[in-house]
């Protein structure tokens, strides 16, 4: 595939469940990107119905959502060759529930297509985490965890499929998607900017 051009944040809808969550995080992490790096970017989000073979241009997916997750022939098609063939799917859990519906049908589809063992935890001192900035103690901890949001649990790690060596699968339980949702002009409000771990998340998909 060839992942030449402005990066583009590419979201995929799927035909299961509710994949359109968090409508300003594209466009926060996307200012975000123009504040700490030189790529050039596409400043709108693109999004690209998984069963569209339009996906084999994007070097990075994002997929969300609360509800069930079940691909159909043509979906599941396209996630497997996408993903072995070079490309980078950061799926969010915005319920951060690991015993909630998108997580236990998103593992399952996971688990379908590449193996019961495939989504592993990532050790804490993986390269994401110094991609960019550096996240010494692996992934942050979102305000939702905190405040005893969805399973009222601090998720001490990522999860990932591993393709050749590099992360072809990125899942996370921490509901990153609503952390960063809200209008990036916010960020001068806040101690530490919290997208800075979007960032590198999209500087590994790029360089990896």
């Amino acid at each position: 595939m060839d992942f030449s051009g402005k990066f583009t944040f590419t979201r995929l809808s799927y035909h299961s469940g509710d994949w359109d969550t968090d409508q300003r995080m594209p466009s926060n992490l996307l200012n975000s990107l123009l504040e700490y790096t030189t790529i050039p970017i596409d400043t709108q989000e693109k999004v690209i119905p998984l069963s569209s073979d339009e996906i084999f241009s994007a070097p990075f997916c994002y997929l969300s959502g609360h509800k069930l997750v079940q691909f159909d022939t043509k979906e599941r098609a396209n996630f497997k060759k996408y993903v072995e063939n070079g490309g980078f799917v950061f799926a969010d859990d915005c319920n951060h529930d690991i015993d909630g519906l998108f997580a236990k049908s998103f593992e399952a589809q996971m688990a379908s297509l590449f193996g019961p063992t495939a989504l592993k935890k990532i050790p804490n001192n993986h390269k994401l985490y110094h991609s960019f900035f550096a996240f010494d103690k692996g992934p942050p901890t979102t305000g939702f965890e905190l405040n005893g949001w969805g399973d009222d649990l601090v998720h001490d790690y990522l999860k990932a499929i591993e393709i050749n060596g590099r992360i072809g699968v990125l899942y996370s339980s921490k509901d990153y998607g609503c952390e960063w949702d809200y209008d990036f002009r916010n960020k001068r409000f806040l101690a530490e900017d919290n997208t800075k771990f979007g960032v590198n998340i999209i500087m590994y998909a790029l360089n990896n």
